[in-house]
């Protein structure tokens, strides 16, 4: 009789652990409801087991910082507000195969000594941003030592109006692997920004009306920039300190101010810029410090100035681009030049075909005089539409003494490319 006793005992300890233990692990979905059992975010988080899903029902939720420590999907649902209160980071992710889609997360406010933004992924793989609005944040989506995530198809809404206080759009650190596809950044100091970023893809993207760069990425090495549009930012896209860097299919567009121009490349090596269009910006391509980038097939139109090429970017090679209605095609600070300029159409191009072979048997030389003394004098720009610069320039393509000789077009093409 005691043994039976004693056997009982044990098998209802033995089941009252197991339950204990299931109980531990979670429901596989939670719901979160303001008006339900589950009414935060952080709590519907640590109620769901590590791989399950946690649903969010339309509401606005307040609550400190919910750092995310296992792998879960959280998922909104006729699109929740999570509120930062302009106080604190919304959400933290430091656990690896986290996705977050369907949120509205708002209002982070500034911080002079933290990166704080609305979803921080620090040190973690596989994460997915997907489908979110972000609302007047510091810092919208911010990646710090993550390897493999995806982030698509979000909105991001700045709303500050210096760059000392806006934060980032999309900003990577020191990660590998991240493809950013099909998101809107607005108002922000810089759309998209990536620093030792390593091997990520950037496609299809708009990224317009920031404070300085559509696009701002330094030591990242091996990037694709594909199929983007970076439009009316106050300094245009800067492309800085990297190699092996494929840009492609991008539209560059209405970038316009003093310093401003619709991509620099400041010692970049080994890249290709192909099949672009760069349309009504101060500067096209500035290129200063690059070498043996390959720029090929793009769009020039209607630019203040459609290239500035310094004398230190060597081994560089324009051709099959077209230039259309620029004020200065070509614009250099020295009488030498170390690029090459080959088979490009030039719509301001005289010559003949004798030949028939597509290309003009007298080469044609881009850089104007006026923008030699343009480069020197800026001030003087005010005379580009007279007749004194008209004549100036009619006199250097007659007899040209001043202009490089070394930066010519041998054979430009005589019909646009298409």
């Amino acid at each position: 009789m005691r043994r039976r006793f004693v056997a009982t005992l044990l098998a209802l300890a033995a089941a009252g652990a197991v339950t204990g233990r299931a109980a531990a692990q979670g429901a596989a979905e939670v719901v979160v409801d303001a008006a339900g059992p589950v009414r935060t975010l952080a709590a519907g988080v640590a109620a769901v087991r590590p791989g399950g899903r946690v649903v969010v029902r339309p509401g606005v939720y307040r609550e400190p910082t919910v750092v995310v420590r296992k792998p879960v999907t959280i998922e909104g649902v006729a699109w929740p507000v999570v509120d930062g209160e302009r106080a604190r980071e919304i959400l933290r992710i430091e656990a690896d195969d986290v996705t977050v889609r369907g949120l509205v997360l708002r209002d982070v406010g500034t911080s002079y000594v933290e990166d704080r933004a609305a979803v921080k992924v620090d040190g973690a793989r596989r994460c997915v941003i997907e489908g979110n609005r972000i609302e007047r944040a510091f810092f919208g989506i911010y990646l710090a030592k993550a390897a493999d995530c995806r982030i698509v198809g979000n909105e991001v809404v700045g709303a500050d109006t210096t760059e000392t206080s806006a934060g980032n759009g999309i900003h990577l650190w020191y990660s590998r692997g991240v493809e950013i596809r099909g998101n809107r950044v607005t108002g922000h100091r810089d759309g998209i920004y990536l620093e030792f970023v390593k091997k990520s893809r950037i496609t299809g993207n708009v990224s317009e009306r920031n404070l300085r760069y559509g696009l701002h990425f330094m030591f990242s090495d091996s990037c694709v920039y594909r199929e983007n549009t970076f439009r009316d930012n106050d300094a245009g896209v800067a492309v800085m300190y990297t190699k092996n860097v494929e840009m492609r299919r991008n539209r560059f567009e209405h970038n316009w101010g003093g310093s401003s121009y619709g991509l620099l490349l400041k010692d970049i090596t080994d890249s290709t810029v192909e099949d672009n269009l760069f349309a009504r910006n101060s500067v096209g391509v500035l290129a200063e410090g690059s070498n043996r980038v390959r720029v090929e097939g793009n769009e020039f139109v209607e630019n203040g100035w459609a290239v500035r090429i310094m004398a230190n970017a060597v081994d560089n090679l324009f051709t099959r681009n077209n230039f259309v209605g620029n004020s200065f095609d070509v614009a250099t600070n020295s009488r030498q030049s170390f690029s090459e300029f080959r088979g490009n159409y030039w719509d301001r191009y005289r010559g003949y075909d004798l030949d028939g072979d597509g290309a003009g048997d007298v080469p044609y030389r881009p850089v104007r005089l006026f923008s030699l003394v343009a480069e020197r004098y800026p001030p003087s720009l005010i005379l580009l539409r007279s007749l004194f610069v008209e004549l100036l320039n009619t006199a250097e393509r007659m007899l040209p003494a001043l202009t490089p000789g070394t930066l010519v077009d041998a054979a430009p093409a005589l019909e646009a490319y298409r």
